[in-house]
């Protein structure tokens, strides 16, 4: 259900300004016609984990191509392809730094044979119209609002026009943000208040689609947040003093805030927000225009602490402290155009390989920002399965957990759920049914199961007690895997804040970044990490050797796009969270349809 965003347009090569708001998918089907109008494409403006989408779907095709933005979308992907026995081939870019990879069931490894990175940057749809977590209101606040308010004026920005009101004009949106001439400074502020927290939630509401399955926002404007009574003493300017450092400025100085720990409530969010804008009218005027955010300017980070806790107010998201969002501020890369054209050939390459069944030449390709043995390309041959995989080994997965104290519910949603990213799951103890869902219950069956989620495992009539084999089944995935319990007493709250431990399943690893080497923008959709490659170990590319994963590690994101062309039938399904790819010429897939997402 993805749509198209201002800062979408610098990466591809299919999408132009007067697409702005309009489906992803439609749009490059459009655009692909225009240059190849004797093939049969089918574009789908839909959730790629929708119920149409399952495996007698994905049994049509030869191979998908996959470049969704989050990992959760192409676990869903991958399993769904293993389950149709579907050549999978998946892609990624961020920044210089991008990898093909193929995954061909029994063959090679599957997506989830080895640990991706957890994603370390955010897709704009989810910036500007469905945040969910904190991250994204401070991505919001700080590449969009700020940037909009006191950064180039000439740049385009996802604030103009919003995917959700594309048919309003962006020249509509520029007058809100500007500055009229000789209006008072706290009008202005309140008005783009009113603007960015009331009006754009509004609007967003009017999309009843998007809100089917997520919790509606709740618009704010400044009469309800901060009365005119209150906004009326806000900030003493004067408690800045005379200073010759505009970067000394602090909105929290003429608040009298002192703490930065504090969590604010809304209304002081409100006052910060106003203040800190007024303050960079009066003290900073002749920076406005061509300020970038910086973490160790305080008033720009008070602004945009202030504004994303408004905006986490808006979407029901916690507060959180300005020590808390300084430190989490950052972490967007930038994306390049030129990066997504070269994964989009090497993905045709791959594509080819797997159509004339070359399996002894497939390659996971790597693109490297700086080279390795004189290459800034790296093919390495794929892995063999890993026979510790859960999803496509089928071995058994060990959880250590007190039976005695722990309900079916934390095994479902800290287990299944977070960490086996199961959608449709089903829970069975031998031949007992502990837990299903599913469209096709009745009501007895929904309170049932309702009712064991909060039963204690041991009180169970078939009680789940150490050495009791759980099986959890995904069926829109058809997955299955086997859960064998282990009885343990007590848990280090602070290693272990799960109150359980799972092994066999491999934890997602944090890629820390150093901050003064990256360059954060919201431009980038990808879900991401930094490729890296290890310097002290070789990696061997000669046919019959295998690559070590602590060598090349993989960028996991989307973002990749290029010129679509096939002599066959092509399908493109637009998911919530992704970008689209399409790619050019095979002619041996002249008779089947070639999946693409």
């Amino acid at each position: 259900m993805d749509t198209i965003e201002v800062s979408n347009l610098n990466r591809q090569f299919l999408f132009r300004q007067s697409h702005v708001g309009q489906s992803k998918a439609k749009v490059a089907r459009d655009a692909v016609l225009k240059f190849r109008p004797h093939i049969s494409i089918t574009p789908y403006h839909a959730n790629v984990k929708d119920p149409d989408f399952n495996v007698d779907f994905f049994k049509q095709f030869n191979v998908v191509l996959n470049g969704l933005d989050n990992l959760d979308a192409r676990r869903h992907v991958n399993r769904l392809c293993l389950a149709a026995d579907v050549p999978l081939i998946e892609s990624g870019t961020t920044g210089f730094l991008g990898q093909v990879t193929v995954h061909v069931k029994g063959i090679t490894e599957c997506y989830e044979c080895q640990p991706k990175p957890a994603p370390k940057t955010y897709p704009v749809c989810t910036i500007t119209s469905t945040p969910s977590k904190f991250v994204h209101c401070i991505v919001w606040a700080k590449e969009l609002l700020f940037a909009k308010l006191f950064g180039d004026k000439s740049q385009a920005n996802d604030l103009n026009v919003r995917s959700s009101d594309g048919a309003s004009s962006s020249e509509q949106a520029e007058d809100v943000f500007e500055h009229r001439k000789d209006e008072d400074i706290e009008q202005y502020g309140r008005r783009i208040y009113d603007h960015v927290f009331g009006y754009n939630i509004e609007v967003a509401l009017s999309n009843e689609e998007t809100w089917k399955n997520r919790n509606r926002p709740k618009p704010i404007y400044s009469r309800d947040a901060m009365p005119n009574d209150v906004s009326q003493q806000n900030g003493n300017v004067e408690k800045n003093g005379a200073t010759n450092d505009p970067s000394s400025v602090s909105a929290m100085v003429s608040l009298g805030l002192k703490n930065p720990q504090d969590v604010w409530s809304l209304m002081e969010n409100s006052r910060v927000f106003l203040e800190a804008l007024k303050l960079f009218f009066m003290k900073r005027g002749k920076e406005i225009g061509n300020m970038i955010f910086d973490k160790d300017d305080q008033l720009a980070v008070e602004f945009v602490t202030a504004a994303a806790n408004i905006r986490a107010t808006a979407f029901g998201i916690p507060l959180h402290s300005l020590f808390e969002a300084k430190g989490i501020a950052g972490n967007i890369v930038h994306a390049v155009a030129t990066t997504n054209a070269i994964i989009a050939g090497l993905i045709v390459i791959e594509t080819v390989k797997v159509l004339q069944n070359d399996a002894k030449n497939y390659r996971m390709t790597y693109c490297l920002e700086h080279p390795t043995r004189k290459m800034l390309l790296m093919p390495v041959e794929p892995f063999e399965p890993n026979k510790s995989c859960y999803v496509c080994s089928e071995t058994p997965l060990s959880l250590e957990i007190n039976t005695n104290r722990a309900k079916l519910r934390d095994i479902v949603e800290k287990i299944v759920k977070n960490k086996l990213v199961m959608n449709s799951p089903l829970i069975m103890h031998g031949a007992a049914l502990l837990y299903e869902v599913g469209d096709d219950l009745d009501e007895a069956m929904i309170k049932n199961y309702a009712a064991n989620l909060d039963k204690v495992l041991s009180e169970f009539p078939s009680p789940v007690t150490s050495g009791t084999m759980l099986t959890i089944e995904d069926l829109q995935q058809e997955l299955s895997c086997n859960i064998n319990i282990k009885h343990r007493e007590e848990f280090d709250e602070e290693k272990e804040p799960d109150g359980m431990v799972l092994t066999g399943w491999t934890q997602a690893t944090s890629v820390v970044k150093d901050d003064k080497k990256s360059n954060a923008n919201v431009g980038s959709t990808s879900s991401a990490s930094e490729l890296e490659t290890d310097k002290n170990n070789e990696i061997e590319t000669a046919p019959g050797k295998k690559r070590k994963m602590s060598d090349v590690s993989e960028a996991d994101t989307s973002s990749v796009a290029g010129d679509a062309k096939s002599h066959g039938k092509l399908e493109v399904l637009d998911d919530d969270d992704d970008d689209v790819v399409m790619f050019d010429d095979w002619d041996s897939a002249a008779n089947k349809k070639l999946r693409l997402q």
